[in-house]
């Protein structure tokens, strides 16, 4: 089949988050598996860098409304053997950032994705090949207008007719709401302006277009699924999500293990495996030295995260003096608020040895905390996925993790299932409940046969991209179903 990709980021040209990864390591484990995979992003600033082919018979003219801007579009192709189309419009791309800058996101957003959108759908037509069963596939909101759009102009254009459409919600916490006179620009009749439709408290809301629109909708986690029914992580769309469950699917993200994994990592000080465990030790020192932190056998205990109160770093805050008295040493890796970074900072400082703290997103740095660390933390108030622990698991680096969304589903709780588990999970989100579990977490992993067994059985674990693309071809089929179901 044919699969369209509709992303507002996708690696290796554009990436704001997981979404950029997921972008690019999907399509290409789908297209290992014979499909013909395009994806479709905006063109960001520096994408010039690559080798792109401009697609000039593909120009559009876009009514906005407001203003009527040209799209262009650039072609790359990829080492993964699928095809990449950015979208092109200097004024709403050519910028610092892909959402906003330093100061915030940026205030023509409902602009520059509803663009998007429509830019991205006005090529399909000519890009579906009707002998081949053809997919669209939106990521949350900045490209939720597209499984909308399929849906009102399948009737008039029979080219789309058979198409099925698929919609991702990453994140409830981000829908790409804005006042109510943006959704002009969408060129849709105000019909669709409804409670029942894209309207949200009296402003539009763009995720509800790619929940309404989709034949069948998915996200990252069964357990985010299923917590996003509640109020509390469906964020208001709860309802719709309750109407609309029968549809709704879930598939984790995957991992790459030709990059995330110690017997093949090409960065990592010395390469180890789950037979021979001997390397870990020499990483171990060396993301000592690499931090400062004292040479003892006191466990490595990282947190590789955003410091944002959502991942759990207010629970770090509020657990601090007593984390400190715990027989063991911290690693920080992150960017985020102010009031967190200075908090790091200062306790890194007055704790010189056996607290290092780096304030940056550094992805080699990373592979030395994976494979040098004992102990992964992630102790987020909501995680939908989460790919650390999923790296953290494949190092023998045993997670302890909240259990909530993708941190659930991926992590089995050795307390719980004991000789079966591959990491450690608290319930409540208190700073006494992950004290409670750290504190069982360090009596295990002084019992070394038994700590090195529960690394080992993590190191098993399968979520490889291969496992999420089947999962997802799957998916598609249905779509089709659905689509040709309602064609007839």
């Amino acid at each position: 089949m044919h699969i369209f990709f509709i992303t507002p980021e996708a690696v290796p040209c554009s990436r704001a988050g997981g979404l950029g990864d997921v972008s690019y390591f999907l399509p290409w484990a789908l297209s290992k598996m014979g499909h013909s995979v395009t994806v479709m992003v905006p063109k960001y600033r520096g994408a010039e860098e690559f080798p792109l082919r401009r697609l000039d018979p593909l120009t559009r003219t876009i009514d906005l409304s407001i203003s009527r801007r040209q799209a262009d579009y650039h072609e790359l192709s990829l080492e993964g053997g699928h095809r990449l189309i950015l979208v092109d419009c200097p004024d709403l791309f050519d910028r610092p950032g892909i959402y906003g800058n330093e100061f915030g996101d940026y205030d023509d957003n409902a602009e520059r994705f509803i663009f998007f959108s429509k830019a991205a759908f006005s090529i399909l037509p000519e890009l579906v090949d009707g002998n081949e069963p053809t997919v669209v596939h939106a990521h949350d909101w900045p490209s939720g207008l597209v499984p909308m759009y399929l849906s009102v102009s399948r009737a008039g254009d029979s080219r789309l007719s058979g198409v099925g459409a698929v919609f991702t919600y990453h994140n409830l916490e981000n829908q790409g709401t804005f006042p109510y006179y943006d959704f002009a620009m969408t060129g849709l009749d105000w019909s669709h302006f409804t409670f029942q439709g894209l309207e949200f408290h009296g402003l539009l809301n763009l995720t509800k277009a790619g929940l309404i629109g989709a034949h069948l909708i998915s996200t990252v986690s069964h357990r985010y699924a299923r917590e996003t029914l509640s109020p509390e992580l469906g964020k208001g769309l709860e309802g719709l999500l309750k109407e609309r469950h029968k549809n709704i699917r879930s598939v984790l993200h995957g991992v790459d293990y030709k990059i995330w994994d110690p017997s093949v990592d090409a960065v990592i000080l010395k390469n180890y495996s789950l037979n021979d465990l001997s390397g870990k030790r020499e990483c171990r020192a060396h993301l000592a030295r690499l931090f400062g932190l004292e040479d003892s056998p006191l466990p490595i205990v990282a947190v590789i995260s955003r410091l944002l109160p959502r991942k759990g770093l207010d629970l770090i805050v509020k657990a601090m003096p007593e984390l400190l008295k715990l027989p063991l040493k911290l690693i920080f890796m992150g960017t985020g608020e102010d009031q967190y970074i200075s908090f790091l900072r200062e306790t890194a400082r007055a704790n010189s040895g056996r607290v290092g703290l780096k304030l940056a997103y550094d992805p080699p740095l990373m592979h030395h905390i994976l494979s040098g660390a004992d102990i992964f933390l992630n102790p987020s108030r909501f995680e939908p996925c989460g790919l650390e622990q999923l790296y953290s698991l494949k190092y023998g680096t045993v997670p302890l993790v909240r259990a909530t969304g993708g941190l659930d589903d991926t992590v089995t709780d050795e307390l719980s299932r004991p000789d079966e588990g591959t990491g450690f999970k608290f319930v409540d989100y208190t700073a006494e409940a992950l004290l409670e579990a750290l504190k069982n977490v360090l009596e295990r992993f002084h019992v070394a046969d038994a700590w090195r067994s529960l690394m080992r059985r993590g190191m098993l674990e399968d979520f490889s991209w291969e496992r999420s693309a089947a999962a997802y071809e799957d998916i598609y089929t249905q779509a089709l179903g659905v689509a040709n179901e309602k064609r007839d």
